[in-house]
């Protein structure tokens, strides 16, 4: 007898639908074809013993079970429960009539019980895009699952309630939320707030700055200036995530197997913050297991590399790509995937290696030349492609003494919204455009104009600081944002006079 189960292999952050088949004959054998791996292949053990363990079996026949289309390579553990459903249907220990009408996943523990799979998400949405009535899947996936509306949703904890559904002894309750009700009540949920900022009013100016128009920022500063708490308050600031948004910044998170804990959909902007010891392929993505890196996983939020000289070069160097496509396309002699990787860059360091360069009050110890050389750790073409450059100092005693409250997270944001509406109208034609900073060089010459003043204020910073073409296009737009900020159609000299000093590594003679 042969039945079809369905399980579904995911690609990138999209999911194909892989059908099992299984066969059972005369003969005394057992054949997995398909292109699985070596975890897949393993299944045979812990299938045996979890039927065995629950008084099922595998027949004593030749079972052959084919995962088709055999030309993408099965990998992983999760097809456990679609093959075994498969061979109890196939035996006719389970009624085969209603299996093929769900997408069935998860990895069976020796004892029937299910583990939890990744990339949950994606196959939800390919089930329901291809006609499946429901998923039957781990509990720990079914909120996750359940984000998708129009499908029926099981989760279960054991094979045994997967073999009572199937025989129709036992009822399963579909898992539903209410997920545009948990995503409203969770937007204005901030972990920190810039309320917590003593002083540092300049650096909040700045920041605001890149929110509004999702530029990328280098902070430069002694040890306890606030770079990493101003950090840390970036995402507080950004607009909340849009509902498109969430669902794709969520399958990137299920692809990787890190939604635990955040009740179905990710509704907070990301924040990561790899460790400077972080390898190229960890950053970037990619693997024998293809999975997404830390660009990717930042997608849609704040990518923190905090002291940035002390990454590898080669790690830095990888992410110049990805920050002008905002996409991160693996290649593999086997394989090719894409991720997406639009995300702001923010990254701190001190200005030397013994952290006091032009401090205002403690000497650098370091010697001649030696502020350059730790400079020169960071490529001009990485340095180009990060709109502002803002010095931290450290905050005063008498700032730190200060009873008053800063200005909350939630006022600032709301200056960056109103900034943002702006701009989504401005590019509501250009596909592909939300921010300022995805501006293209034909954008430039439409959006970001200037008059007489202007322009001679800009000839003369170029001149002087030697910028680079893309510098002064990252100029131009952060000009642009900051008209913005002002509601201003127009760019006026003083914008453009405030968007240049956002360019101190830049300067001559910054570094001695």
């Amino acid at each position: 007898m042969i039945v079809k189960t369905f399980g579904s292999a995911v690609q990138g952050i999209n999911a194909t639908t892989v059908t099992v088949e299984v066969n059972i004959s005369q003969g005394i054998n057992f054949f997995l074809v398909g292109l699985p791996d070596s975890a897949v292949k393993e299944s045979h053990q812990r299938i045996d013993a979890a039927l065995k363990n629950n008084g099922y079996k595998i027949p004593g026949k030749q079972i052959t079970v084919n995962m088709a289309p055999a030309d993408i390579r099965k990998e992983g553990s999760a097809y456990d429960l679609t093959i075994a459903v498969g061979i109890l249907a196939a035996s006719e220990q389970v009624k085969p009539e209603h299996v093929g009408e769900y997408i069935i996943m998860g990895e069976l523990a020796l004892d029937g019980i299910l583990r939890p799979i990744k990339g949950t998400l994606p196959i939800a949405i390919k089930a329901r895009q291809e006609g499946f009535k429901g998923i039957i899947l781990p509990e720990a996936n079914a909120r996750e699952a359940a984000v998708v509306e129009g499908l029926e949703i099981y989760g279960v904890e054991h094979l045994k309630q997967v073999i009572g559904f199937f025989n129709e002894t036992e009822t399963l309750t579909p898992a539903s939320i209410d997920i545009r009700g948990e995503f409203m009540n969770r937007l204005d949920d901030i972990e920190f707030d810039f309320s917590d900022v003593k002083g540092q009013e300049g650096i909040k100016r700045a920041l605001e700055i890149a929110a509004a128009g999702g530029h990328n920022v280098i902070l430069i500063g002694p040890p306890g200036a606030g770079k990493t708490m101003l950090s840390k308050r970036m995402p507080s600031i950004l607009p909340p995530l849009t509902m498109d948004e969430a669902l794709e910044t969520t399958k990137i998170h299920s692809v990787a197997g890190k939604t635990a804990g955040q009740n179905g959909l990710i509704t907070r902007r990301p924040f990561r913050s790899p460790h400077h010891t972080i390898s190229d392929v960890a950053l970037v993505g990619g693997g024998n297991l293809a999975q997404p890196g830390e660009i990717s996983l930042s997608h849609n939020g704040v990518l923190f590399l905090d002291e940035l000289p002390e990454f590898k070069r080669t790690v830095l160097e990888v992410m110049r790509q990805p920050l002008e496509d905002r996409v991160v396309t693996i290649s593999r002699a086997r394989f090719t995937v894409e991720y997406p990787a639009s995300f702001m860059l923010m990254a701190s360091m001190n200005p030397c290696p013994c952290g006091y360069y032009n401090h205002p009050e403690k000497d650098c110890v370091c010697a001649p030349g030696v502020v350059q050389k730790y400079l020169n750790k960071i490529s001009g073409p990485l340095l180009d492609r990060i709109d502002l450059h803002v010095e931290v100092t450290p905050v005063p005693f008498s700032e730190l003494n200060r009873q008053q409250h800063a200005e909350s997270s939630k006022q600032i944001r709301d200056r960056v919204i109103a900034a943002r509406r702006i701009q989504t109208a401005r590019y509501a034609a250009s596909e592909g455009i939300y921010c300022n900073a995805q501006m293209r060089s034909k954008d430039l010459r439409s959006y970001c104009t200037l008059d007489d003043a202007g322009n001679g204020l800009l000839k003369t910073a170029m001149e002087r600081l030697g910028l680079s073409a893309r510098a002064y296009d990252r100029i131009l737009k952060v000009a642009r944002t900051i008209a913005d900020l002002d509601a201003s159609e127009t760019i006026l000299t003083s914008h453009v006079a405030e968007a240049i000093q956002y360019r101190s590594l830049d300067r001559e003679g910054w570094a001695g």
